[in-house]
C-alpha cells in the first residue's frame, strides 16, 4: 500500500480546488485577446538604438512565455503589436552614509499599440527595475542592459495584466 505525504495530500486538494473553481491563468485570457499568432516590431528610437534591440528581445520572449503565442511574420498574425520605448531614466534610490548613490531605480515605458481585425488599441505599460552599484562608480554597460532587459520585461508584464482584464470582461 502507497502511503502520501501530508504535503502531496495538500497539493492534490489546492489543485482540485482551483480546477473547481475555473481557475485560469491571467496568460489565457491575454491569449484569447491577442491569438494564437503574434507579430511584433519596435520603433528603433534614433537616439539609443541599442535600447531598442534590448526591448525588441524582451518582447519577444514575452510573447512566447507570458502570451505561450507564436511569434510569425506579420502577413500572418492575428495580432500585431507596435512598441515604442520612451528613453530609459534612472533615478537614484538609495545613497551610503557619505552621500554617494548605491542603488538606482531604471524605468522604462512602453507604449504598445495593437492591431487586432483591423482595430487598434494603444496602451502604456511601465516597468521598474532596481539594482545597486559600488559607491562613486559609473553605470556599466552591462549593469545598463540588463536594467533595461528587467525593466522592459516588467512593463510587458504590466501590459499582459492590461491585456488579460480585457479578456475577462
Amino acid at each position: 500500500m502507497r502511503r502520501f505525504s501530508l504535503q502531496t495530500v495538500f497539493i492534490m486538494i489546492i489543485a482540485i480546488l482551483f480546477e473547481a473553481c475555473g481557475y485560469k491563468p491571467s496568460a489565457a485570457y491575454a491569449r484569447a485577446v491577442v491569438g494564437e499568432k503574434v507579430s511584433t516590431s519596435v520603433v528603433i528610437s534614433k537616439e539609443d538604438p541599442e535600447n531598442s534591440v534590448l526591448i525588441k528581445d524582451a518582447v519577444d520572449g514575452a510573447v512566447v512565455t507570458v502570451f505561450h503565442s507564436s511569434l510569425v511574420p506579420k502577413s500572418q498574425s492575428e495580432s500585431h503589436l507596435v512598441i515604442r520605448v520612451s528613453n530609459p531614466s534612472y533615478t537614484p534610490v538609495q545613497y551610503d552614509q557619505n552621500g554617494f548613490v548605491i542603488a538606482y531605480r531604471m524605468r522604462v515605458i512602453l507604449y504598445i499599440d495593437r492591431y487586432t481585425n483591423g482595430m487598434k488599441r494603444s496602451y502604456t505599460a511601465r516597468g521598474y527595475y532596481d539594482f545597486s552599484v559600488t559607491p562613486n562608480a559609473v553605470i556599466t554597460d552591462q549593469q545598463r542592459f540588463e536594467a533595461i532587459r528587467y525593466a522592459a520585461q516588467k512593463a510587458i508584464v504590466a501590459y499582459v495584466n492590461q491585456i488579460a482584464a480585457e479578456g475577462v470582461k
